[in-house]
């Protein structure tokens, strides 16, 4: 159990020399992300040399396009295809949102049952990267939806209240602007637990320093596409991450329930 005065070296995020591929034909290869990694090169993070992108390029031995994106400290599924015309088509599906993604992340406070989040996001625009763009443009419509998978009260103060609440959630982006279900959440007044930008910082204070958890608790959990030759539904999803079973462990969660909880959930 997590306890508000354990304090210990915390863990880092390890990036492997190789990463798993989910999925590779001649016209796509689909990998799980870890957390910590940046899709590609980013004018606002110049001093990582380590990028999807290019470990995806060495890797398999060809040149790879992103089809879409995911944060850097979000871990999982990942789509790239091999070809111009291959991520021209993958786009389309993605701009008509015929690719479904679903995640997994833990959040503050007891979040229940099941909804729709409709709620328009501005454009965030970075000061470095976004340079150019266009300033002021009206809120772009966003939808989430969301379903709570379980419930956890922690006898450990953490602010004013004498126990910590957090729920473990599934989320489904049928949008896809930037920070979205991050920005959803907290709009929810559920922000994800380590999210530094819309957070709670205390009790992200206390998940890295006090249950060894570091980084952001949301994880891609599996993708759903159409093939765009074959026509076939291709579904994919990658294990769990270590760091969310042993903070589960701590939590004393039944992994085995939590998996058949939201293997089965997709939003109608």
């Amino acid at each position: 159990m997590c306890e508000s005065n354990h304090i210990e070296r915390l863990p880092e995020l390890v990036i492997p020399e190789q990463l798993p591929v989910l999925y590779q034909d001649e016209h796509l290869v689909v990998i799980d992300k870890p957390a910590g990694l940046l899709v590609h090169r980013s004018m606002i993070d110049r001093h990582e040399t380590r990028f999807a992108m290019q470990m995806v390029r060495d890797q398999i031995g060809q040149h790879v396009y992103p089809v879409h994106r995911l944060d850097k400290p979000t871990a999982g599924v990942l789509i790239f295809a091999l070809d111009a015309e291959t991520a021209r088509l993958m786009s389309e599906q993605l701009e008509n949102h015929q690719i479904e993604k679903r995640y997994l992340a833990i959040v503050r406070g007891h979040l229940n049952g099941q909804g729709e989040v409709n709620h328009p996001l501005k454009e965030k625009l970075d000061k470095i990267a976004d340079k150019k763009a266009r300033q002021n443009k009206p809120p772009q419509e966003a939808v989430s939806f969301y379903k709570s998978i379980q419930q956890i009260e922690i006898p450990v103060a953490v602010g004013k209240y004498p126990t910590a609440r957090y729920s473990l959630v599934t989320l489904h982006p049928k949008t896809g602007r930037k920070h979205q279900l991050r920005r959803h959440m907290s709009h929810l007044r559920h922000p994800i637990l380590g999210d530094v930008n819309y957070g709670d910082n205390k009790h992200n204070r206390f998940l890295r320093e006090s249950c060894n958890f570091p980084g952001l608790a949301l994880w891609s959990h599996q993708i759903k596409f159409k093939h765009p030759y074959s026509e076939r539904i291709i579904s994919l999803q990658c294990e769990l991450p270590s760091r969310f079973v042993d903070l589960w462990q701590q939590w004393g969660l039944d992994n085995t329930t939590i998996k058949h909880l939201w293997s089965n959930w997709w939003p109608v």
